[in-house]
């Protein structure tokens, strides 16, 4: 299976809002299915829905070392986050060749629809925290230089559209 393309930022798609997910249907599953392709290729530890420009709120996290622990969510949303920190190296296949350091929750507990339709809730620490927060950003329309300051995330958008002109 090949994945469909990643939008590149600044399309619309990464600053809508995406849109819940009524029933977990043969059809979401199948996009669980390529957003997993997708997320391996890069290689990455999570991708949106929204990233691959399509409105659902869909995501997926594999932050382990061998892979194929993959976590699909529908509808994610943070119950919970840890007062401790952790700063992270993040970046996007929507924004390629640029990285900045992320300062999020080292841990948060995120309810969601799972493949079986069922709401669940699990907690997440250390990258699967990280990954977890940065793919709900998507789903809300943010990217993770909105977390920058505005100096640092002018600086990130400015390195971003010098690589887009090449």
């Amino acid at each position: 299976m090949t994945p469909r393309p990643f939008v590149i930022w600044p399309d619309r798609a990464l600053r809508t809002p995406a849109t819940p997910v009524m029933d977990i249907t043969d059809d979401v599953r199948a996009i669980w299915d390529e957003m997993i392709v997708a997320m391996d290729t890069m290689p990455g530890v999570g991708l949106a829905a929204p990233q691959l420009g399509l409105d659902m709120a869909l995501a997926v996290v594999d932050a382990s070392n061998e892979r194929g622990q993959a976590v699909r969510l529908a509808n994610p949303e943070i119950l919970h986050s840890s007062v401790e920190p952790r700063v992270h190296e993040e970046g996007s296949p929507n924004l390629p060749g640029v990285w900045a350091k992320v300062t999020r929750p080292r841990a948060v507990t995120v309810r969601f629809r799972n493949e079986h339709g069922q709401w669940d809730r699990r907690d997440f620490v250390g990258l699967w925290a990280t990954s977890v927060q940065h793919q709900i950003d998507h789903l809300h329309g943010r990217m993770f230089f909105d977390r920058l300051t505005r100096v640092k995330r002018d600086m990130v958008l400015k390195k971003a559209r010098k690589l887009q002109r090449g």
